[in-house]
């Protein structure tokens, strides 16, 4: 539905960032972006988050599984920065909860560079080094409340106050915000992220 929504026809490629059940439970919607494609569609993920996928979804991983009208995964292990055509896209470690996590810098010449951390209850400090100086940020805001796997909006702020982005944008946002009034107190640069929001680079 939210392909429908936005008008994706194609996809060159899915990039995972961990194999928490609300991540990858989309998997079988990807058929309608293989029915038209000669060859498997790429898939990014960790040694772990592959292995996930596989076991979840291991009819779609079988050697023998040609039918046409479904998945045909290309399954593609994360080890370090890869492109696509000139996008750099460069994985981003976390930790969040148990499972290895990864967010994700893309950059692209001669324009803004982002960085996308979905869930995430604290940041290492390489990865934090490799976040100092992007244009946009996109990190996990769960809640004001202490959760023990995800950022509160303090822990949130806190994180975008030390990157220091342009522009930050807060997700992951549960049905607990009153959003009339946190976007009032939000600091200068810092938003609330909605389903349907485009960013311009």
């Amino acid at each position: 539905m939210q392909a429908l929504r936005e008008g994706l026809t194609e996809i060159d490629a899915v990039i995972y960032t961990h194999g928490h059940l609300d991540h990858v439970a989309g998997f079988d919607e990807l058929r309608a972006f293989c029915w038209h494609k000669a060859g498997p569609l790429p898939l990014h993920a960790t040694k772990g988050c592959m292995q996930t996928l596989e076991e979840m979804f291991r009819w779609a991983f079988f050697p023998e599984q040609v039918i046409g009208g479904y998945v045909r995964p290309g399954p593609r292990l994360i080890d370090g920065p890869f492109y696509y055509g000139d996008l750099k896209v460069t994985p981003l470690p976390v930790r969040h909860a148990a499972v290895e996590t990864i967010g994700f810098l893309f950059q692209y010449p001669d324009a803004g560079s982002i960085a996308y951390l979905p869930d995430v209850k604290s940041i290492p400090d390489e990865t934090m080094d490799l976040l100092k100086g992007v244009d946009i940020l996109i990190v996990d805001a769960l809640r004001h409340a202490d959760h023990p796997t995800h950022f509160t909006l303090a822990e949130a702020l806190a994180a975008a106050e030390e990157v220091g982005a342009r522009e930050t944008w807060l997700t992951h946002l549960s049905h607990e915000y009153v959003m009339e009034s946190v976007v009032r107190e939000l600091p200068q640069g810092v938003r609330m992220a909605w389903d349907g929001l485009r960013i311009s680079l």
